[in-house]
């Protein structure tokens, strides 16, 4: 490896979103990627390494996920035409706001990840730091839970509840755990590829067998689908914001895209794989949403859709979610892992060492993690509380207000009213900013009551219950 890879013609857009920085800074942000890659050149573990098409496959990994089968209820909750709308809507402002990122990365690239730049968005406040570690650190750990949850239904479904919910949570605990010790991002692309394909099939089994089949499960002769184009009478708010945070959720998932950039040896290229995701992200989630919608109905809804269908094609399509399921946890782990990592072994040898210090570090943080997520899926055991839960925690921060405020940075001044298109701009992310406060100060309360509403109607078991959660 070369530091050739990163060529001296970073090319500025022209248009007020794509222009990232002065000549001046793109030439000062090369020079540091080129003196990464240099110092890695000799290295045992360099991280320096992935390429835009692996990038890609990690992006696709992570979007094209369990989630996506919440499209359905979220549909049944607001209408099909207010779904869609949504569904449209936040896409693009998550493609916005990633440019954004991107942009800001490449100005520093020194950044390695999500804390680095919130600590930089707040004038190197080592609170402001901190308080990011501990946001990304949690948000990292809800989806690890999240997929612990995720992966004792599975077992349980596929098997008939053959042993006790706790078991399987610790056996999917035990795989993601092995599945997230491979210490580049670059190494784990490959699983990711297989991973996000294996989803594809799921949603497009669980899209035909909802099609193919009699009547949804739980039919009730007689209580046909019902299918709205808006919001049934009756429809509460906290529903409501909930349907909303499942599908904001499923797009927002720029905390980690620093670290992807901060792995890339060409960043430059990372457009490319974000328009490639962001364009099958609209047509997927989308289709799925409406068509599963269509078949199933308001009343026979579940989340994820799996539990919809008849008992056969429920275990069918459900089983192609296996890989996305063990994959996607092990890769936010990895993530958190490797912040941490870095913390600790800053300047240190073993940073890019295949020493036993560093892969029993290594090692260690990544089985903690595991144990924390395990706890908390225990805590919360229900799928779309779960989502909107940590989309109203987290992502009003990560998905909106932390990049309105990288826009905002690398605009300063009265620089940020120069022209219409860029006054537009800047009242846009002042807008961006609003939102995700909304989201936070909103989505937690409506997330928690619905919480609370779920344990008042005795809808959950109870906390580490043997019961069984299968779909």
């Amino acid at each position: 490896m070369t530091p050739a890879v990163v060529t001296k013609d970073y090319d500025p857009e022209k248009s007020a979103v794509l222009n990232f920085s002065s000549s001046e800074e793109s030439v000062t942000g090369e020079n540091v990627i080129i003196k990464q890659i240099e110092e890695e050149r000799d290295k045992d573990v360099r991280y320096r390494s992935c390429s835009w098409q692996k990038t890609a496959a990690l992006l696709f990994s992570e979007y094209i996920c369990l989630a996506i089968l919440s499209f359905p209820w979220s549909y049944s909750v607001l209408g099909l035409v207010p779904g869609i709308i949504v569904t449209i809507a936040v896409a693009f402002t998550v493609l916005y706001t990633s440019l954004v990122l991107w942009r800001y990365c490449l100005k520093y690239p020194e950044l390695r990840d999500i804390c680095d730049i919130g600590q930089k968005l707040f004038g190197g406040s080592i609170i402001a730091y901190n308080l990011t570690c501990l946001m990304f650190i949690l948000n990292n750990t809800f989806i690890q839970a999240l997929h612990v949850l995720v992966g004792a239904k599975l077992f349980n479904t596929l098997s008939n509840s053959s042993q006790c919910t706790i078991v399987f949570a610790v056996i999917t605990t035990i795989i993601c755990f092995v599945v997230s010790l491979p210490r580049t991002l670059r190494e784990m692309s490959f699983i990711g590829v297989f991973s996000a394909v294996t989803m594809g099939i799921a949603v497009l089994l669980a899209i035909i067998f909802a099609g193919a089949q009699s009547h949804p499960a739980g039919y009730i002769p007689g209580s046909e689908p019902i299918v709205t184009a808006i919001p049934l009478k009756g429809t509460t708010f906290i529903a409501g914001m909930s349907a909303f945070l499942n599908i904001t959720y499923t797009f927002v998932g720029q905390a980690t895209l620093p670290s992807f950039i901060a792995e890339m040896k060409n960043p430059k290229d990372f457009p490319k794989a974000l328009w490639a995701v962001t364009i099958a992200e609209i047509i997927t989630f989308t289709l799925c949403g409406a068509l599963v919608y269509h078949f199933v109905g308001n009343q026979y809804m579940t989340a994820p859709a799996f539990g919809s269908l008849q008992p056969v094609f429920k275990k069918i399509s459900f089983s192609f979610a296996l890989p996305t399921i063990i994959f996607l946890g092990s890769l936010y782990s990895s993530v958190t892992a490797r912040f941490i990592f870095f913390r600790i072994f800053k300047n240190s040898k073993h940073l890019h060492a295949n020493s036993v210090v560093a892969w029993g570090t290594w090692t260690g943080i990544i089985a903690v993690s595991w144990i924390v997520a395990f706890i908390i899926a225990q805590v919360i055991p229900f799928f779309s509380d779960m989502l909107s839960l940590m989309c109203s925690l987290f992502d009003g921060w990560f998905g909106f207000i932390f990049w309105a405020m990288a826009y905002l940075s690398l605009h300063p001044g009265q620089e940020k009213w120069a022209g219409p298109l860029r006054s537009f701009e800047t009242l846009l992310n002042y807008l961006f900013i609003l939102l995700g406060a909304y989201i936070t100060v909103a989505g937690t309360y409506t997330s928690v009551q619905s919480i609370i509403d779920s344990y008042a109607a005795d809808l959950v078991g109870s906390l580490f219950s043997c019961a069984s959660n299968a779909i």
